[in-house]
């Protein structure tokens, strides 16, 4: 699709925005080399016995959401890449931002992301493409379309949504916890994608370092200093 010119404007009318060159392709490929390489060691780590059944340190291979694909919950390069970008973020959304996690994924061959919505610390989301064989991004302008139950299982309306791409180093910004965004089956061999995630500040939502001390700690931490 064609998109009018980034800026608070374009996001405050549609709730999504591309910054093309987010971070360098230098800067994105370093990132996403370096996460090829950590995949390849919590393998060698998990299989030798080094790391514990549940210890997450390293990554997993067991989220839910994408079945044996490696991730990471607040791997400290990404969080250092969440501030990074804040300052943009906060430009290109005319908001004030609290950083609250990352998440990075290297997806695989046949991998799907279901339709969803985020949770509340997801408020302001972005994908950033790393590296890796493009793969597009859908998302719903209607923030009416889907919704959780009172179960909180997620129903979608499968309306159709818009198909964005990314080079290495551009970033969708989009408000996470109100849009639908998905992908269709990867057809390629791998992907590297980081979320970075914030909340405005001064909202409902906003949770510093989504209830952790401070960012680059393990998910073991949120809202550590509140169970003391």
């Amino acid at each position: 699709m064609r998109f009018m010119k980034a800026g608070p404007t374009r996001f405050q009318k549609t709730g999504f925005v591309v910054i093309k060159e987010a971070i360098s392709k230098e800067l994105a490929e370093f990132v996403y080399q370096y996460f090829l390489l950590k995949r390849k060691v919590f393998s060698q780590l998990k299989s030798d016995g080094i790391l514990l059944p549940f210890d997450d340190s390293w990554g997993t291979f067991q989220d839910p959401q994408v079945p044996n694909t490696y991730s990471h919950y607040a791997d400290i390069g990404m969080e250092t890449l969440l501030e990074k970008v804040k300052p943009k973020m906060e430009e290109i959304t005319g908001l004030k931002l609290t950083a609250t996690y990352s998440f990075a994924r290297i997806y695989k061959n046949g991998d799907v992301l279901e339709r969803h919505k985020d949770r509340k610390s997801c408020e302001i989301s972005t994908t950033l493409n790393l590296g890796g064989d493009p793969w597009a991004i859908y998302i719903d302008e209607d923030p009416k379309h889907g919704k959780l139950d009172e179960n909180n299982l997620y129903h979608t309306d499968n309306a159709k949504g818009i198909e964005v791409n990314l080079e290495p180093g551009d970033m969708l910004v989009y408000r996470g916890h109100d849009l639908e965004h998905w992908r269709e089956t990867f057809e390629g061999e791998h992907c590297g994608q980081v979320f970075l995630h914030y909340n405005q500040q001064g909202s409902e939502f906003e949770s510093p370092n989504d209830g952790r001390p401070f960012l680059g700690l393990p998910r073991r931490y949120i809202n550590v200093t509140r169970r003391r």
